[in-house]
């Protein structure tokens, strides 16, 4: 477990762990960023290749940079963009490749053709102004987690990339005048179930040198269960560095992670859930919780349109200080649910951003207890 309790950024020292909701066009649906800070979120994830293709990056440029565009003062990460055009490849054929040089893809049919190397994820990422940035790397689809063959290619890809990435890095920083206001970097670690090519990958990664690393690929099965993959790759890390789950996110495999060495989470299923009336609730104050000892026990989920809940006077948490449970109940919610009202969209993203926050406090009061050190001691 790391001992890593947080993370130095431009916009400051960020706690951890910390989750990170998809902000992935500037935008966590439906609330907007004082919602957000008053959720206790403090740091966020944007998407650079759905930011280039609206607004445009010239139009954040003219903002001044993403964080005055979107008016979040907070740390913000941004995703290489490989991810998306990889998946798009692979849902449809003939609107891409993957080449040795990077992606060739096109967002419509009969639309223009686009090219993302390692050198231009960089460049976007700069110009938007990203506080964590990371590299382009080459996904796979979890159907191939087993194919040696593939996956010794996406890793030898995603090597070639990073030094790429680490190289345009080195010279967007010349630009910087001051060393302080210096983004990071992160490389993301490929290699499907494999763990010979896992090592292989962050070994190489390591020598090319990053302030963190990643998870690459599909962290859980189609049951939703973490893939043993996880484990391999915080056992290759050194606890000296941040490790982000990306694509970690149901609160039982947080925690999981956590324990393994994963400091750092972003997924869009809060928020998701929320916009599909599924709101998550702790089965006890969270101060009363051992979530080492409780499993995926430790919550539970309200489904708001049920017609229980029709004359409902509590709150969605009676153990919750978010805004919607200091003022509406369940039934008022269920009622706007039934009027199709979108305020129970942000009123209930809200209460599912505060779930996510106060686990996150409470795995940091963990990550800084004494007794947390000594294993880490322990396992170095």
């Amino acid at each position: 477990m790391l001992n890593l309790t947080f993370l130095k950024t431009i916009q400051g020292d960020l706690p951890l762990p910390a989750f990170l909701p998809d902000a992935t066009q500037a935008v966590v649906r439906t609330i907007d960023s004082r919602d957000i800070k008053e959720s206790g979120i403090q740091s966020l994830m944007v998407n650079v290749i759905h930011l280039s293709n609206h607004p445009g990056i010239s139009v954040i440029k003219k903002h001044g940079g993403i964080h005055q565009f979107m008016s979040w003062d907070g740390p913000i990460f941004s995703d290489s963009g490989g991810f998306q055009v990889f998946s798009l490849i692979k849902n449809s054929p003939k609107m891409g490749s993957v080449t040795n040089r990077g992606f060739i893809y096109r967002l419509e049919k009969g639309g223009k053709k686009r090219t993302l190397t390692p050198e231009k994820s960089i460049q976007k990422q700069f110009q938007i102004g990203a506080d964590v940035m990371f590299c382009l790397d080459y996904c796979t689809h979890p159907d191939a987690a087993d194919d040696e063959n593939l996956q010794r290619k996406s890793v030898e890809i995603t090597i070639h990339w990073a030094e790429r990435c680490r190289q345009e890095f080195d010279r967007q920083l010349e630009n910087v005048k001051n060393p302080q206001k210096r983004p990071l970097l992160f490389a993301v670690i490929q290699g499907g179930n494999s763990r010979e090519l896992r090592k292989m990958c962050f070994e190489s990664l390591f020598e090319i040198g990053f302030d963190g690393y990643g998870f690459g690929g599909w962290p859980v099965d189609k049951n939703g269960i973490l893939m043993e993959a996880v484990e391999l790759v915080a056992e290759f890390v050194p606890s000296q560095f941040p490790l982000h789950g990306l694509g970690i996110g149901k609160p039982e495999n947080i925690v999981k992670a956590f324990k393994m060495g994963f400091t750092l989470f972003d997924c869009v299923l809060p928020t998701r859930d929320a916009r599909h009336r599924r709101l998550y609730v702790f089965n006890d104050k969270i101060e009363n919780l051992n979530l080492y000892e409780t499993g995926k026990d430790f919550y539970k989920y309200h489904y708001i349109h049920d017609n229980k809940f029709v004359r409902d006077t509590k709150t969605v948490d009676p153990y919750c200080d978010c805004f919607c449970c200091q003022y509406y109940s369940r039934a008022y919610l269920h009622h706007l649910l039934k009027i199709e009202e979108p305020l129970v969209n942000r009123l209930a993203t809200i209460h599912n951003l505060r779930f996510y926050s106060q686990l996150m406090k409470k795995l940091q009061e963990i990550n800084k207890s004494p007794q947390n050190t000594q294993k880490d001691t322990e396992k170095k």
